[in-house]
């Protein structure tokens, strides 16, 4: 009886195996990213293009009632260059808790704030951003609040970033905009990598 039960089992894994029909397993995660729009391939491409280097910049505009960081120094780095992934830690100061990430998530872009306790572990209000809104360039795109956002910091304030490069990327200028007003920019010079 032994023997009758191992032919059988090993008959049944032999078909099995051998069955041309047999639905094949496979992994997500290798799955090949959905593509962005053109568009957005583009401003990735043209961010990318700035990898391994860093600039300093400065506020530009402030508006009246928030804090200045007109006497603060600024710095990007442009430290991780993929096809869908860049990030770009942005040092004010001594403070490196702030690092942009813009990806390629499920074939729309995505912007993002990683802010990090010196420690390396994230602070409590992170990952905030948004989805490009659809009508950016090659060099410039913006990002309304997400819900995710919107849920994390509890508020009103409609928030829109965007970051525009100039198209000889000489410039990149970062602005955040609250109910459909600019509120803060700072600009940062890609003609003197430091």
């Amino acid at each position: 009886m032994k023997n009758l039960l191992l032919i059988f089992l090993v008959s049944f894994l032999f078909v099995s195996c051998k069955n041309p029909t047999r639905e094949k397993q496979t992994d997500t995660k290798d799955a090949p990213a959905q593509s962005l729009s053109d568009e957005e391939q583009a401003f990735i491409d043209n961010l990318a293009s700035l990898c391994g280097k860093s600039f300093a910049g400065k506020e530009t505009y402030s508006k009246d009632g928030r804090d200045s960081w007109a006497d603060r120094s600024m710095v990007i780095f442009f430290t991780v260059c993929e096809p869908d992934l860049i990030h770009v830690p942005f040092h004010i100061d001594d403070d490196q808790s702030r690092t942009w990430m813009f990806m390629n998530e499920d074939g729309k872009l995505r912007f993002r704030h990683d802010h990090r306790h010196a420690d390396g572990t994230p602070e409590d209000l992170t990952l905030y951003g948004g989805y490009a809104d659809g009508n950016g360039t090659a060099f410039q795109q913006s990002f309304p609040a997400d819900d995710y956002t919107n849920n994390l910091l509890d508020d009103d304030l409609d928030r829109v970033w965007s970051v525009v490069l100039s198209e000889d990327l000489s410039k990149m200028r970062y602005e955040l905009g609250y109910k459909g007003e600019i509120v803060f920019k700072a600009e940062f010079d890609l003609t003197t990598p430091l």
